[in-house]
């Protein structure tokens, strides 16, 4: 009969090194490129109800332009809360009052934008009506990018990325 003396304990894999944070310019430009994939999914979804309704359909220029928005924002919300803005807090009425306020500002702000364009400017050929189109989103989506980030989808205090 043996009787052992030492204790063998299974030893443990050293613990892998934690990521380090990401720095401050890495995560704009990370948040920039979600932005982005979520945005041009918006403009895509945009152009395609705009187009259908207004050179397929034969609808009223700032009524295709309308509706298209909004559906396009609707879409945009969804891909923002679980895709773009995952890591910031959790979903809240106010975020999504927010959300909706400030997209119908941007919305407002293609509309004015595409009327200039179509209205006062005569842009009113397929090309000519999708390049006013085109730049109303550009220039209202540096709008959202930057009500979005700051006051919509804040960074939660208790998370880290």
């Amino acid at each position: 009969m043996t009787v052992q003396l030492t204790e063998t304990r299974p030893v443990a894999a050293p613990l892998a090194p934690a990521p380090a944070p990401a720095r401050p310019v890495t995560r704009v430009v990370l948040e920039v490129v979600k932005f982005g994939i979520v945005g041009g999914s918006g403009v895509l979804v945009n152009f395609l109800i705009f187009n259908l309704l207004m050179h397929g359909l034969g609808w009223q220029a700032m009524t295709a332009t309308v509706l298209a928005s909004c559906v396009a924002m609707a879409t945009n919300y969804l891909g923002f809360r679980y895709f773009a803005y995952r890591d910031r807090s959790s979903r809240t009425r106010s975020q999504i009052i927010l959300f909706f306020a400030f997209s119908g500002l941007g919305v407002v702000m293609e509309i004015v934008l595409f009327w200039v364009g179509y209205h006062a400017l005569g842009l009113h050929s397929v090309l000519e009506s999708n390049v006013a189109k085109a730049l109303s989103i550009v220039l209202a989506s540096a709008f959202r990018f930057l009500v979005y980030r700051t006051w919509v989808f804040q960074q939660d205090a208790h998370r880290t990325v």
